[in-house]
């Protein structure tokens, strides 16, 4: 052999892909392969090598014509030749194979990977159902779970997950899948292996080991059921018990982001960031708060940090977009439409292209992205984008059902009452209507600023000023929250109180420097204050008849 294959094998092994590919190109072509007394076998393994390396340096096509050709060779053995079918010896990672023999179904899976890294999962599925279930490794099966639901074959998609966790119940994204798939926790705790061990102790009891798993288990199905605070206290639970786990300690703020506890959601954050500094996982959703927050600072930071971590995940793109939304929002549409292109199932991408779309005045283009997120999971965002843009195209009707379909969903949510209420509150004739879902919603949750901020306004455009001074004034009692304070500050500027509204926004910019509302609002008034000033002088000098 003119090539030895033991170095082709170390280069592989030791990730010098470039290398790799180029001694491949001297392996393949080898004229002690290419004759025609050679056996097939030979060639396909070559091919294999050089299609290894191709996959390393991530030229996905060109690797999977290159492992094509190797399984063309293995079709061409004679049928008592069975080499081509022997198991590896090496490991079965996308960058290594046997140095004497391939597998074929290996290969067919090194494909598949190549087709889900291009984002072809159709080609991706149709190659992986070519594969026996025998067959089928662990990851194979994850991988098939994936592709299955990517293209909505849930139940198709439930049994491969389902079969992960029969051979390993801690595949911690098996578990979260299904339970977003709609299977019960019992359901799924029912799969965890119950085979004695040699010590005739079973594996999994609900002293031992299984004990956090279950718990995991049942919060992820509350999460995935909207019942975001039975989520919440199982993940208190867990952390106890895993003090600093940067994955719980994600979830936690993740939820807590949806349910608007953001000062909580923006605590934990930062504590991941402390404990990690190079996590990337759900820092678009820290991006988000902070935007909310208006800490243009943090924002700045957390986006630099972002980008030397790792500039092509969709967390950056989505960060990018958030940084550039008040400056410049088409270029921030760009980052958002860039952070789809890397992963069309990235929820936080479609919501935030979603809000983009209405601040752009396309809220029919807003409809289709809060739909595409509430397809991947249904949450409270995208109820609220869906809301806000029919209310924008002026679809009352399509609204309240939306509106609807959210409180079915989280029927003990006070923020899906809410939504309720501002579609009644955009008609005249449905405003009595809305102040009793702002009022239910304040009963089910007294500490929600969002329908305490609404029910005053409610108040202002019914002429009750006075009212919403004193529900504004008894919510600042127990919340110093800036929001409040704006709020208030708007009411005594529209009531001629300019005094009073000079006080609110300077209150609300003590607690938030940043808050650019405050800063614009303590602008106008200021200026609004001047010309009252002027007017007064003018006509003190004004001479009567």
């Amino acid at each position: 052999m003119d090539i030895p294959k033991d170095q082709m094998s170390s280069l592989l092994d030791q990730g010098l892909f470039d290398s790799a590919q180029m001694l491949g190109s001297f392996l393949v072509s080898s004229s002690a392969v290419n004759t025609e007394t050679s056996s097939p076998h030979v060639k396909a393994e070559n091919l294999v090598f050089l299609g290894d390396a191709l996959f390393g340096e991530k030229e996905y096509r060109r690797a999977i014509y290159t492992y094509k050709q190797a399984l063309q060779h293995c079709k061409i053995l004679p049928k008592q030749n069975t080499a081509c079918r022997t198991s590896l010896s090496r490991s079965s990672s996308p960058n290594s194979i046997n140095v004497s023999a391939i597998n074929e179904n290996e290969v067919k899976f090194k494909i598949i990977l190549c087709h889900c890294a291009l984002s072809e999962n159709r080609a991706a599925l149709a190659e992986m159902e070519g594969i026996p279930s025998k067959a089928r490794t662990l990851r194979m099966n994850l991988t098939m779970g994936k592709l299955y639901r990517h293209s909505r074959h849930n139940r198709s998609a439930i049994a491969c997950y389902k079969d992960c966790l029969r051979h390993c119940p801690y595949i911690l994204e098996a578990i979260t899948a299904l339970a977003e798939l709609g299977v019960s926790s019992k359901d799924i705790i029912s799969l965890f292996p119950q085979t004695p061990t040699r010590s005739g102790r079973p594996p999994f009891d609900h002293f031992d080991t299984s004990r956090w798993l279950q718990r995991y288990v049942e919060a992820q199905c509350c999460i995935a059921s909207n019942d975001y605070k039975g989520g919440l206290d199982l993940f208190g639970e867990l952390l106890q018990r895993f003090p600093s786990n940067v994955h719980i300690l994600l979830e936690i703020a993740k939820v807590e982001a949806i349910l608007g506890k953001n000062d909580d959601a923006i605590l934990n954050f930062e504590k991941v960031r402390t404990i990690d500094p190079y996590n990337l996982t759900y820092m678009d959703e820290y991006a988000m708060l902070l935007r909310i927050k208006s800490d243009n600072s943090k924002l700045n930071r957390l986006v630099h940090d972002m980008l030397n971590i790792d500039a092509t995940r969709p967390e950056v793109c989505v960060a990018l977009s958030v940084l550039w939304e008040r400056k410049d929002q088409r270029r921030a549409l760009a980052y958002a439409e860039k952070c789809l292109r890397i992963d069309d199932r990235h929820i936080p991408g479609q919501i935030m292209k979603g809000n983009l779309y209405i601040s752009l005045d396309r809220p029919d283009a807003a409809v289709v992205a809060f739909r595409a997120a509430q397809e991947l999971r249904p949450d409270l965002r995208s109820y609220q984008g869906l809301v806000r843009s029919y209310l924008v195209l002026s679809k009352i009707k399509e609204a309240l059902y939306a509106a609807r379909e959210a409180i079915k969903l989280m029927p003990h949510s006070a923020k899906a009452i809410k939504l309720v209420g501002d579609v009644h509150a955009s008609n005249p004739g449905g405003r009595d209507k809305a102040k009793k879902f702002y009022e239910s919603s304040l009963r089910l949750e007294p500490g929600y600023l969002g329908a305490a901020l609404a029910l005053a306004e409610l108040h202002v455009v019914e002429g009750r000023n006075g009212d919403a001074v004193t529900l504004l004034e008894r919510y600042l009692k127990d919340w110093a929250d800036d929001s409040l304070h704006i709020k208030l500050a708007q009411v005594f500027g529209a009531t001629n109180m300019l005094q009073e509204a000079l006080s609110q926004y300077q209150s609300a910019l003590r607690i938030n420097p940043q808050n650019e509302a405050a800063k614009k609002g303590l602008e106008r008034l200021e200026k609004q204050m001047k010309v009252c000033v002027f007017l007064c002088k003018f006509l003190c000098h004004v001479p009567t008849d």
